[in-house]
């Protein structure tokens, strides 16, 4: 990997991150999104695979201690995101038509303020994610081409 390699796919998944969180404003804002399209699981959303990647091959290199605090702010980011997940589609126990079928659940108008709140903490773990990303973007901008060469 070189270093323009390592910059260009970090703001892919930095742009793979923001349409993750798109996708999470659109179901609270009642436009159909498909369950599988917001991965719940933090190594399955776009982010994580590259986090879980390359991401730890960056994190080798000197002064890229931002990369724990990524994990961290990701990790805390799915874990707030489950909680609107539930409210609209319900836990893994539903019945087998709903799961065939990718259905959402009927959502009240009280889900729907709670879930709009769990999206504003959502939002502020995000926030805190994109500036912990952006620093490891100016780290490695930094960085010489030599730390990227392999021996």
């Amino acid at each position: 990997m070189d270093k323009n390699e390592a910059l260009e796919h970090l703001r892919d998944a930095k742009k793979a991150h923001l349409k993750w969180l798109q996708r999470a404003k659109a179901l609270i804002s009642n436009i159909p999104v498909e369950k599988d399209a917001i991965p719940v699981d933090y190594t399955e959303c776009a982010f994580g695979q590259w986090f879980y990647s390359e991401g730890q091959e960056i994190a080798l290199m000197p002064g890229m201690d931002s990369i724990g605090e990524i994990g961290k702010k990701h990790e805390e980011l799915h874990d707030e995101y489950i909680k609107i997940f539930k409210i609209y589609f319900g836990d893994a126990n539903k019945t087998l038509f709903s799961k065939l079928f990718n259905l959402r659940k009927k959502v009240t108008d009280a889900e729907q303020d709670v879930a709009r709140r769990y999206y504003s903490n959502l939002k502020d773990i995000s926030d805190e994610l994109l500036k912990h990303i952006e620093k490891l973007e100016r780290r490695i901008n930094a960085l010489p081409q030599s730390a990227f060469d392999r021996d």
